[in-house]
């Protein structure tokens, strides 16, 4: 069953590398996906090659130019806002440097005809991570397992950066009241589906470190993860009954490290 056509969301900073590769095979996965990059002034010249690929596959890709590095959270919102201006009824949110692979993108979007958010999963069976420290992979794991309970949310993978919204939870969320920049980012949209009565659901993936250039990671960006799920708790009605649109019901975790932290 087709739920029309998708967008599928990519922030940029220095991936001329990877993103051409990555834009042909999102495109070949089927007729109906477009792809929207967001490139934020990357002095390797990203913007330029992105532009290339949107002349290439006319219609199919388009380039959303920003001045200065802001951060992967407010392009994700800038790609969200362009991409409700066209017809797309699904819009999947994915990184540039194939630590998600595009093979996993028809998966995420036949588990949401069930579902309103699906995240794809380093944390439920059959999922895992590959190629990460071992610090990392703990990192990692603490961080979610953090924010889920603390914040009840019904997901093990909260904080990964591969997922698919319908048309209408972008819509309904406010996004100026979404403020987090880093990992952050994806528990705060979570949190904000979730009480907004939205269901929430999960699809196993493998996640990859990524083919070229280095990670964003950094301890500011941990920082604001741990500050944002404290300032979500105390916030009115944080600590309230899931909505029963939610759909709580996962698959147990599997081992594995990950990447979007």
């Amino acid at each position: 069953m087709s739920l029309g056509p998708v967008t599928v969301v990519v922030p940029t900073y220095n991936e001329r590398e990877n993103l051409p590769k990555l834009v042909e095979e999102v495109l070949a996965v089927g007729p109906d996906y477009r792809v929207l990059v967001v490139d934020d002034s990357s002095p390797d010249g990203t913007g330029e090659e992105a532009e290339k690929l949107a002349a290439r596959f006319a219609g199919r890709v388009s380039v959303l130019h920003r001045k200065g590095k802001s951060g992967m959270g407010s392009a994700y919102v800038s790609g969200f806002k362009r991409a409700l201006l066209s017809d797309a009824r699904l819009v999947f949110e994915m990184d540039a440097d194939f630590s998600h692979h595009p093979r996993y993108l028809e998966p995420i979007r036949s588990r949401i005809e069930s579902a309103d958010v699906v995240v794809g999963s380093r944390y439920v069976a059959g999922g895992r991570g590959i190629k990460w420290s071992w610090r990392r992979a703990l990192l990692s794991r603490l961080g979610c397992l953090y924010a889920r309970l603390v914040l009840r949310l019904p997901i093990r993978d909260v904080t990964s950066g591969f997922k698919c919204f319908r048309r209408e939870v972008l819509e309904a969320i406010d996004f100026d009241t979404i403020r987090s920049n880093g990992f952050a980012f994806q528990i705060e949209m979570n949190h904000a589906a979730k009480r907004l009565g939205f269901r929430l659901a999960e699809v196993p993936i493998v996640f990859e470190d990524r083919r070229y250039g280095y990670s964003k990671m950094d301890w500011r960006i941990i920082r604001e993860g741990l500050v944002l799920v404290a300032r979500l708790f105390f916030r009115r009605g944080a600590r309230g009954r899931s909505p029963d649109r939610v759909d709580a019901t996962m698959p147990a975790a599997a081992p594995g490290p990950s990447d979007s932290l």
